[in-house]
Parts: structure tokens; C-alpha cells; sequence
């Protein structure tokens, strides 16, 4: 059941016209938690957030994220009230933002997951998880 109260920032018809080819939706067990990460270690640019929802743009990333409670009705509901980490497999990959400032914002909250390495691929990255296991590889070129 939704705990928006009001109308959302735009409706959901035209906000779903505006989003590119590919969006990254991440389903979380509370938003303003997962806000808190995001803000605070990749430096989102929040668009709307409710206590279901929140847009975001992470550098060219537009972003959603969706409460667990908003999937009620989705095959998905019954794994996702697992206490499990979220998006084990998965690896988002964020180019062009700073590995070590990164690093530092992720160690003073606690989601350092991988300290900055200079990878074969090319890129020096660190690894960060967010609140609800999703990790994200973020770095720029060695």
C-alpha cells in the first residue's frame, strides 16, 4: 500500500515519457535511507522523493527507487522481504566520477565495500554498497 499522501511531482504516465532508453530502478527497503546513501555518496541530484518513490540523476544515470511495499502485488513480493542483500550478481558501473573522494564518503558511513584499486580494464575504481547490498563499481580512467 502506498504511504505517498498528495499528489506525486508529476504524473507517473509523463514522468515514464521522460526517461531515457536505459533507467536503473532499484527496489529499496526505505527510500529516505537509501536517498541518504545516494546523496551522500554519489552526490544525486534528487528530483522528487516520497516515502514510495524518489527520481534521481547520478552524474548521466537517471535513477528510481522504489519501496519494497509499492511491489506488494509483483511476483517479486514474497522474496523481497528477505533480509538477504539486495542485487547479488549485479554490478552497476558508474564512469567519470572520482574513485577516492568516493571511497572517502563511503568509509564514513559504511558502505566501502572495495578500497580504490587500478583495475586491468582501465579504470582506477572503488566499490561501494549501498544500504540494501546494491554495489556500484564508480571510477575514472588509470
Amino acid at each position: 500500500m502506498k504511504k505517498r499522501t498528495g499528489e506525486p511531482w508529476i504524473p507517473a504516465a509523463a514522468y515514464g515519457h521522460l526517461l531515457p532508453q536505459l533507467t536503473v530502478n532499484l527496489i529499496v527497503r526505505d527510500v529516505p535511507r537509501a536517498l541518504r546513501f545516494y546523496e551522500d555518496v554519489l552526490d544525486a541530484q534528487v528530483h522528487y522523493a516520497d516515502p514510495d518513490f524518489a527520481a534521481v540523476r547520478i552524474l548521466a544515470v537517471e535513477m528510481m527507487l522504489h519501496a519494497d511495499h509499492t511491489y506488494e502485488s509483483n511476483p517479486w513480493s514474497a522474496d523481497l522481504d528477505s533480509s538477504a542483500p539486495r542485487g547479488l550478481g549485479a554490478e552497476l558501473r558508474l564512469f567519470g566520477m572520482d574513485p577516492d573522494v568516493v571511497a572517502r564518503k563511503a568509509r564514513a558511513c559504511g558502505a566501502l565495500f572495495k578500497d580504490v584499486t587500478a583495475r586491468g580494464h582501465g579504470w582506477r575504481e572503488v566499490l561501494v554498497r549501498d544500504p540494501d547490498g546494491y554495489v556500484w563499481a564508480v571510477g575514472v580512467p588509470a
